[in-house]
């Protein structure tokens, strides 16, 4: 099947053969070996490379790697340099005649690649974006790309075909570009994505990839045209003649075919196969007239324009090509990388080198155009290792410098270790050096009770689905703002960073009102963005400002509680991780959001809210005029329950609201709990006691001339008893607000512990949560801080002993408004 040839010059040439007809085998039982055919071969070498590239992303998560490097490795592991070093397993899994088929794949996986790339970047971007990020761009290109001039010479062999002109220009683009997807992924992974040097960074990885394409088309058109400088000139105009063609002709077309779809109504399956099939006829025409395919693909996909259309063909395309066709072209670029190439302690010095100069001039690049504009010294250095961010660009033209013989086997191999470590070493160490300063002072109101009812009011209102935002809109409107304790809140839409490229766009950007989105995340950004716009519009005393947290939900609750303290918030507001059936019951959403709420309880900087959504959003909406909203405050005791009273108190001052205080009492039969293990317990207790009295009193007296207050008083004796008298309650209230009741002993919920499904909310929250609950109302759940001794002094954060946490201050957000620009990968 294979035969070797010895040429005249004594360097061995491999010629194969191809049998047309083996494609797919008759099967084993005829006695066939399915691996001498194409399509199972092929099968198998795709499940190796998607297995190799997913166990080593695995494995790689506690190091907090991109996937980029998982996906390198994997090829290397795959290739000559491991496992490809038996010559049994590297004839067999992957022979020289099955190079064809799987080099096709990978680069048809490109293609579609670079076309979604194309989609989702936001030209606008780079008008909008400012000379600080220009410069650093251009920085960290320069100082990177002389060296790459300074190293060709080193690496530079007298025996490669091509002229140093070239080989120059492909070492200088490999070491100075920087792969924004990669770069984004990084930033998310550390949470510096939402400060202001992560807004500098991807703005500048932006332009800086902009700059490679035309540095890789030019180096392409150099490398396969060498002979002739006249063919190197057509091959710039024909290319620049094709840009334009997609710009003034393809680009109306498709305007076209979005403005014949109907409002509302998806576009054409007939559309969506004509684009896709442009793609294919894009690639073909930039490779006939002498740049890569990828250019055409990459081009087509920036003239599609940002909308349904973006979305759908994203939606389409993306975990299909990312997850399984782009891991070939990373495994290809691994299994050509032979590690045992790289010949005699000189050559791995050099590499060394290459790596550390390379690395300090992207550094010293950027830190001499941050310090153009006064930037701080370490922010400066910190963009710089960013900046060194490396991936896919960059294997595109190593790959097309090994295909034009610009790089042999051993300079191919030295540039993808460059690329991995490069891209490898920077989250250690960007964490190991920036620690950005507390920018804020301690804060004492960090409780409601805390809170000065004529000061402003500061609450953090998560939202995982715009499903959440009627419900925490009602209740926002009931917390009763004034022009006399205005309230400012502050939206959290809670993403889940994943793999993908358009989960890490960011949202809240200046884009022009009615200027569609770009995915679905955004989509949903933008609808909650505008509900609470909207209400803030036709609210007194309401100042509303949108974010977002991306992050992992294993790390979600640092950005929340890193947040709340920044922002100095007194009340998180968290949904409930179930939300009702149709027919009355609960079902769980997400199993992650409840990780997310059972952490932000651990170690929130201020009070937390767990709302349970039981249609307060069916009520009609408040107005100053109608009483709507009937609240019930179950008050057993405890600091929990104190935090309630004191939500409720603020709510009473709304003219829409009735409020109903339930204080249950221990009647002469209960007994107090013991617990020898604490001694301090009797203690502890009376001085509860005390402070649930004087509260209580306070409260009673304050409100004893509001006709829409009613307070009483239940005698009870057991948790059963609290159970009945609870379930006996009239079924008119919208609202029960509860304390968590964490750390208080009572005889009056004693037992309701036992049967809890959801330990979060408290015994009492528990139950009113419940699917067989009768009352169909909405709950909230409070836990006040008790980091507050009542001097005010700080004693720290609330403890849970079920979740120790990490510190919440090691995640820093920024101070200003973060509406910020639309960053695409």
């Amino acid at each position: 099947m294979e035969s070797q040839l010895m040429a005249a010059n004594n360097t061995a040439e491999t010629i194969v053969c191809y049998a047309p007809t083996m494609i797919t085998t008759n099967g084993i039982w005829q006695g066939d070996n399915p691996l001498d055919y194409s399509l199972p071969l092929f099968i198998l070498q795709l499940s190796l490379v998607v297995i190799t590239t997913r166990l080593l992303v695995y494995i790689l998560k506690p190091f907090r790697q991109p996937r980029v490097i998982s996906e390198i490795l994997g090829g290397v592991i795959l290739g000559p340099s491991v496992l490809g070093r038996s010559k049994a397993f590297a004839s067999t899994v992957f022979p020289l005649r099955s190079v064809m088929v799987l080099e096709t794949m990978a680069n048809m996986g490109l293609l579609y690649f670079l076309f979604l790339v194309g989609v989702e970047m936001d030209m606008s971007v780079i008008k909008r974006t400012g000379k600080k990020a220009i410069a650093i761009a251009i920085g960290g290109m320069i100082l990177p790309f002389l060296i790459g001039l300074a190293f060709s010479f080193a690496l530079h062999k007298d025996s490669q075909s091509l002229n140093q002109g070239t080989f120059i220009l492909f070492l200088g683009v490999a070491l100075s570009v920087t792969a924004f997807p990669v770069l984004a992924r990084v930033l998310a992974e550390i949470k510096l994505i939402n400060t202001e040097i992560g807004r500098i960074a991807m703005s500048a990885a932006l332009i800086n990839d902009i700059c490679a394409w035309i540095l890789l088309a030019l180096a392409i058109t150099l490398a396969e045209n060498e002979s002739s400088s006249l063919a190197t000139l057509w091959v710039l105009l024909s290319s620049i003649t094709f840009v334009l063609i997609c710009i003034y002709v393809v680009r109306p077309a498709i305007l076209w075919m979005i403005s014949s779809t109907p409002e509302g109504e998806t576009i054409s399956e007939y559309y969506i196969c004509l684009i896709l099939t442009g793609v294919m006829i894009s690639g073909f025409i930039t490779d006939a007239i002498g740049t890569h395919s990828v250019f055409g693909a990459f081009v087509f996909g920036l003239i599609i324009p940002n909308g349904p259309l973006g979305v759908t063909l994203i939606e389409k395309l993306e975990d299909f090509v990312s997850g399984l066709l782009l891991p070939i072209f990373f495994a290809m670029s691994g299994l050509k990388t032979d590690i045992g190439a790289i010949n005699g302690a000189t050559t791995w010095l050099v590499l060394i080198l290459v790596i550390i100069i390379g690395f300090a001039g992207k550094v010293v690049g950027t830190l001499l155009a941050s310090m153009l504009y006064e930037m701080p010294l370490l922010e400066g250095i910190t963009l710089g290792f960013l900046m060194n961010s490396k991936g896919l660009v960059e294997m595109i033209v190593l790959n097309v410098g090994r295909d034009q013989k610009v790089l042999d086997d051993e300079s191919f191999a030295m540039m993808v270790i460059v690329a991995v470590i490069m891209t490898a070493i920077i989250i250690p160490f960007v964490t190991a050096i920036y620690k950005p300063e507390k920018r804020f002072l301690p804060y004492t109101r960090r409780t409601i009770q805390r809170s000065k009812p004529d000061s402003e009011f500061r609450i953090l209102a998560c939202i995982h689905t715009p499903r959440n935002v009627p419900t925490i809109i009602n209740l926002l409107e009931a917390s009763h703002p004034d022009k006399r304790s205005p309230m400012c809140v502050y939206v959290v839409h809670l993403v889940e960073l994943t793999g993908r490229a358009s989960a890490m766009l960011i949202v809240h950007n200046t884009r022009k009102s009615g200027h569609p989105a770009l995915n679905r995340t955004q989509a949903q950004s933008d609808h909650i963005i505008n509900a609470f716009e909207n209400y803030e519009q036709n609210a007194i005393g309401v100042s509303v400002q949108p974010l977002t947290a991306i992050s992992p939900y294993s790390t979600m609750h640092v950005d929340i509680c890193s947040l709340a303290e920044d922002k100095r918030v007194a009340l998180i507001i968290l949904p409930f991780h179930k939300q009702q059936t149709v027919d009355g019951g609960m079902e769980a959403t997400n199993p992650a959001f409840r990780m997310v709420n059972q952490n932000v309880l651990a170690s929130a900087p201020c009070t937390v809210g767990i709302l349970v959504d039981r249609g307060l959003s069916g009520s009609t909406r408040l107005s100053s005029n109608q009483a709507t909203h009937h609240v019930a405050v179950l008050y057993f005791g405890g600091p929990d329950d104190r935090e309630a009273l004191s939500y409720a108190w603020r709510m009473s001052g709304h003219p829409a609201i009735n409020l109903t205080v339930m204080r249950f009492i221990p009647g002469e039969d209960a007994k107090a709990l013991e617990n020898p293990a604490v001694l301090t317990v009797e203690t502890e207790n009376l001085k509860e006691k005390q402070l649930d009295e004087d509260y209580v009193n306070e409260f009673r007296i304050q409100t004893a001339h509001n006709s829409s207050v009613l307070y009483n008083e239940i005698v009870v004796n057991n948790g059963e008893e609290t159970v009945t008298a609870i379930r006996s309650m009239d079924n008119h209230h919208d609202l029960f607000i509860v304390g968590r009741g964490q750390g208080m002993l009572s005889p009056l919920t004693a037992g309701l512990t036992d049967w809890s499904e959801c330990p979060e909310l408290g015994a009492i929250g528990d139950l009113l949560a419940s699917s067989d609950f009768a009352a169909t109302v909405s709950v909230l759940v409070l836990q006040q801080y008790v980091g507050l001794d009542p001097d005010g002094d700080e004693l720290g954060t609330p403890d849970s002993p079920a979740h120790p946490e990490e510190p919440f201050s090691t995640v820093q957000m920024t101070n200003r408004p973060t509406r910020q620009p639309v960053f695409s990968a």
